[in-house]
């Protein structure tokens, strides 16, 4: 007489239990993969922030003083090389001092730190940021 033959592979209850911990697990992981995402973009378009203030002070040191808008070939929004653009660049005011800007739009438009900001002395900042955070945090 031939052995029963056993039945092999998975219960609805372990299958079940299985969509559950990957749930749980998805449910933990892509907030913090959308906020590394936007940490990521905000880092991208801080460094863009420095190389426009680069090219502010090139033009100080060619004209005399800080241009009253974006210099000539800078693109207006970040990423400066294409794609989704996440900021806008604005220069705030020229001759003697400059402040330029890099508002958020878009996929990046809920980020925590809000507008980034850049003096002619250096100086960083943030505008609209959730409390408690710092320049340092954002920047």
């Amino acid at each position: 007489m031939k052995p029963a033959r056993q039945q092999r592979g998975f219960t609805l209850i372990e299958i079940m239990i299985a969509v559950a911990i990957v749930g749980i697990l998805a449910a933990i992981a892509y907030p913090s993969y959308q906020e590394q995402v936007r940490k990521s973009r905000r880092a991208d378009c801080a460094g863009e922030l420095q190389l426009l203030a680069n090219a502010m002070e090139r033009s100080f040191t060619l004209n005399g003083a800080y241009p009253a808008a974006l210099p000539a070939g800078f693109n207006a929004t970040c990423p400066i090389d294409g794609g989704t653009p996440v900021y806008d660049f604005a220069v705030v005011n020229g001759g003697a001092t400059f402040n330029i800007s890099a508002a958020p739009r878009g996929p990046q438009a809920g980020d925590k730190c809000g507008t980034l900001t850049l003096t002619n002395l250096g100086v960083q900042g943030i505008n609209g940021a959730a409390g408690g955070l710092t320049p340092q945090d954002c920047w």
